[in-house]
């Protein structure tokens, strides 16, 4: 597993700190609701999306809660090699029933799919195989039945999915899950194309819950103010990139 998962690597870094945090802020959220099931998105690639997703993941498996991630960013998943699990299959495979011939025998139960990272609770559903049209996959009636066989299983689901503004993959799974999160990036996300990828999710019927600010300069003892998570977007501006 690699160190980019802080919070179990370095429970007591300021970023463990702040993803703990922002599990908080979920809870609470969904402190009435059965809400469990949701997407990490970006607005372009290089924004954090896939760091945010694997630590957030361990946030909540380290409080008991039963997760599962499941990489939908079927073009550049790499949420196997964050937890130095085996590529294929993943969710590719599933959708496309593509598999290899030893799985064969397997390949129509999503349970066979799941693979238990080494942290306690916390398991995941690779992207599997690169396919030529993930986007059609998504929209097939399967998705729909993932979802709702695996939400029996687990306390939380978590999709990393692919930037907004590059393909539709975001905008097909928002209709189905409970709410949406958008990593933007300190320095380098464009107002307006946050602006632009909130409207989108929305257009479609997804909820957008908040925004995480990634990648954040900051000194240790003024950490706890420089993360943004929150129902609402009008208070984030973040610097323009050039």
């Amino acid at each position: 597993m690699k160190k980019e998962v802080v919070v179990q690597e370095n429970p007591k870094s300021p970023e463990s700190e702040m993803f703990r945090n922002l599990r908080t802020n979920i809870q609470f959220m969904n402190a009435d609701s059965e809400k469990k099931v949701m997407i990490v998105t970006s607005t372009v690639p290089g924004e954090g999306k896939s760091y945010v997703t694997a630590n957030l993941a361990a946030a909540f498996a380290q409080i008991d809660k039963k997760v599962l991630i499941i990489d939908a960013d079927m073009r550049k998943g790499r949420q196997y090699a964050i937890f130095n699990l085996r590529p294929r299959p993943g969710i590719s495979n599933y959708l496309s029933g593509v598999v290899d011939q030893i799985f064969k025998d397997k390949k129509d139960d999503i349970k066979n799919y799941i693979q238990e990272t080494e942290i306690k609770n916390l398991y995941l559903i690779t992207a599997g195989s690169v396919p030529p049209n993930p986007s059609e996959l998504l929209v097939s009636n399967k998705m729909k039945k993932i979802i709702d066989t695996l939400s029996e299983i687990f306390d939380i689901i978590i999709f990393d999915v692919p930037p907004c503004l590059v393909v539709t993959d975001a905008l097909i799974l928002a209709r189905l899950v409970d709410f949406s999160i958008i990593v933007a990036a300190q320095n380098y996300t464009k107002m307006e194309e946050l602006n632009k990828a909130k409207a989108s999710i929305e257009n479609v019927g997804g909820k957008v819950a908040g925004v995480v600010l990634n990648k954040v300069q900051m000194q240790y003892k003024t950490y706890t103010n420089s993360y943004y998570y929150g129902e609402k977007l009008t208070n984030f501006k973040p610097k323009q990139r050039k």
